[in-house]
């Protein structure tokens, strides 16, 4: 965990009402997250724990310790981990190569990812408790992120985007339809790993409904397409967690270029963008 200390300038940090979102910055606030991964993830959405994770309510891996983890706190519960309501971990390149690889590397071929010259950032292991998913706290994720993204000036960001269940063919039209529209270009594609590759080419184009196969897809993904982000090729059956996942990519111009507008939006010539 990179975060700094107490006291010291910190990457993100922002207020909106009774919410903050900044970093984890002691190893109780660590495990608050990983509380609500276990609560959310195996609770929840049925993934399944190893017996150590059952043993400590805890969902955990051996990525935690290099990572940054983005959360969100409501001030109204108290402070530091008892308040933890949202979580997003961080890891970029630096993180990453003392780890030994990336996350993502478990199920995707990421190879044009790892070469790009810039730095580049994965995400992973985003939840919210079930009471606080709303739009504003969405926004202040966003948030957090952009400013994230302008302090370590990442380029790209990355990530797998899971849709609950484990058959590919149930989900062909969410599958297909990011296939035909938002297929990464070459430079930028990660390719499953052929143990696990399954086709997002379900479905020919003239059979997929594009709106309805959108609406169809998870907040988070439809968030990242929103911003401009593509998929890489084939889906991954993630039987642990109870998921198929994509990997996204993001250009991270588009999330600055939004999150620049928003603090700039008082500043004269900033009014009437889009």
């Amino acid at each position: 965990m990179e975060a700094p200390q107490r006291g010291a300038a910190r990457p993100v940090d922002a207020v909106a009402g009774n919410l903050r979102i900044r970093l984890a910055e002691t190893p109780d606030e660590v495990a608050a997250s990983q509380r609500l991964r276990y609560c959310v993830f195996i609770d929840e959405m049925a993934a399944t724990p190893t017996a150590e994770q059952r043993a400590c309510g805890r969902e955990f891996d051996a990525y935690d310790p290099y990572a940054d983890h983005l959360l969100v706190f409501d001030d109204t519960l108290g402070e530091g981990a008892d308040a933890v309501v949202g979580t997003y971990r961080l890891m970029r390149r630096p993180q990453a190569e003392r780890a030994g690889q990336f996350y993502t590397a478990d199920e995707y071929d990421i190879t044009p990812l790892v070469e790009y010259p810039g730095e580049i950032m994965e995400l992973g292991r985003s939840c919210v408790a079930r009471s606080y998913r709303t739009g504003s706290l969405m926004q202040l994720m966003w948030r957090g992120i952009a400013e994230y993204v302008l302090h370590f000036n990442v380029q790209i960001m990355f990530g797998c985007g899971s849709m609950h269940g484990t058959d590919p063919d149930e989900l062909a039209q969410q599958l297909s339809y990011l296939h035909h529209y938002h297929l990464a270009p070459p430079a930028l594609r990660p390719v499953a790993l052929p143990a696990y590759y399954e086709t997002l080419n379900r479905l020919p184009v003239d059979a997929i409904h594009p709106k309805r196969a959108l609406a169809k897809l998870p907040p988070l993904i439809k968030g990242y397409l929103r911003l401009g982000g593509v998929v890489g090729d084939g889906a991954v059956v993630d039987h642990h967690f109870n998921t198929t996942d994509v990997c996204v990519v993001v250009k991270t111009d588009q999330v600055t270029d939004r999150y620049v507008r928003h603090l700039t939006r008082d500043e004269p010539g900033a009014r009437g963008e889009s």
